[in-house]
């Protein structure tokens, strides 16, 4: 007996504004506001699906504005601008709070659940669909006419309820992955603070040396950029995309340390920014380059005192903080034994291991989601069992 395929249902296609109620927050106006100081959310709070609390200001408001701008728990909040169409949903851990202008409160309607519309902006905003809403030339919004004409296929309820549990296990597995990654890379912090301490107080009392009798600086081989150079493709670069006077690292066979010598392309010097390189790359001049001289420092520990190490009394510039090289070559490093060096590369390496393969599986499950959201859009995910999802 020939047994039909299940054909997949089609869904209405609806506005938002058919199946929500919409309001833009309050603006934010200190000459004007009155009321009470109570707490509000702007655009830095709202994460994809949840909120951050960590900084959250107070504004005036009047007791007649509350129900307009107040919130309640479900009520789902979206980024007007910035990254136009985050969205969040409310839990109401924080009683009276309100939302302020750069934000749009929505509320579903009976036919709309929630969850399914973040994961519906969520998936629109990620393939770019969303941008086909956003009004602007060059810094995007999503306005009060953008969102309440935002169209997507409304499947029954019940099936809303279904996509959003199967995506919401997907991703819960995705957060588990990079809360995990992040605990290893503090790991390693931590590994290295329990054997060698705290650079700056070197409470173990190790030997201290200068960075130029421990290293060989590379920056004078730096030379201007060649039209051949500029060819070279997917070969990763350091530094501001443009600038001359840069380095091959494949010119050498073990890996080199950088160290920010300015804003440039890194973060600010000061703030330990250094970087390991394996591999081929170009470095231009806002970093300097550093190899390590192997009977006096392991470059894995070199790259990780580094990062400990404040380079705040070193560096110079009353507009834009500079690292010079000579500054560079005068800060003092405290240099362990190189048993102890070796030992700590040796654990480091069993992290980084296991690291690779959790960032592997990371990405798979990136992948697993993707797909999972493109199925579950396309309404071929018909029974709420129809995906298994492991840890």
């Amino acid at each position: 007996m020939n047994m039909a395929r299940p054909q997949l249902q089609t869904w209405p296609t609806v506005s938002l504004g058919e199946v929500a109620d919409m309001c833009l927050g309050k603006m934010l106006d200190a000459q004007k506001n009155r009321g009470r100081l109570q707490p509000y959310l702007r655009n830095p709070n709202v994460r994809w699906f949840g909120v951050d609390l960590s900084d959250v200001q107070l504004m005036p408001f009047e007791e007649h504005e509350d129900a307009r701008y107040g919130l309640a728990p479900g009520d789902v909040v979206i980024c007007e601008g910035g990254e136009a169409g985050r969205a969040a949903i409310w839990d109401g851990r924080v009683p009276n709070m309100k939302f302020q202008k750069a934000i749009h409160r929505v509320r579903c309607g009976p036919r709309l659940y929630s969850r399914y519309l973040v994961h519906r902006l969520m998936a629109d905003y990620f393939s770019g669909r969303l941008a086909d809403y956003y009004t602007g030339a060059t810094i995007k919004h999503l306005t009060g006419q953008d969102l309440n004409r935002y169209r997507f296929p409304l499947p029954p309820l019940a099936d809303q309820r279904r996509i959003a549990a199967i995506l919401d296990k997907a991703d819960a597995l995705r957060a588990q992955r990079r809360a995990a990654l992040a605990k290893l890379d503090t790991l390693t912090q931590s590994i290295f603070l329990d054997m060698f301490g705290d650079p700056a107080t070197n409470p173990k009392g190790w030997p201290v040396k200068r960075i130029e009798d421990i290293t060989e600086c590379l920056d004078r081989l730096r030379r201007p950029v060649t039209e051949s150079d500029r060819k070279l493709g997917n070969v990763p670069y350091y530094g501001a995309n443009g600038q001359q006077g840069w380095i091959d690292t494949a010119l050498f066979d073990e890996p080199l340390v950088l160290v920010a010598e300015d804003g440039g392309y890194f973060d600010e010097p000061g703030r330990g920014v250094a970087y390991r390189i394996d591999g081929p790359a170009w470095v231009n001049n806002h970093a300097h380059i550093l190899r390590a001289i192997s009977m006096s420092v392991e470059t894995e520990f070199l790259h990780r005192a580094l990062r400990h190490f404040n380079f705040l009394p070193f560096i110079s510039g009353t507009t834009r903080a500079k690292l010079t090289q000579g500054q560079l070559n005068a800060v003092r490093l405290f240099v362990p034994p190189l048993v102890l060096q070796r030992e700590f590369s040796t654990r480091i390496a069993r992290v980084q291991r296991i690291t690779m393969a959790l960032a592997s599986s990371a990405d798979q499950l990136d992948d697993l989601f993707t797909s999972l959201q493109h199925r579950a859009f396309r309404g071929d995910l018909v029974r709420a069992d129809a995906v298994t999802l492991t840890a």
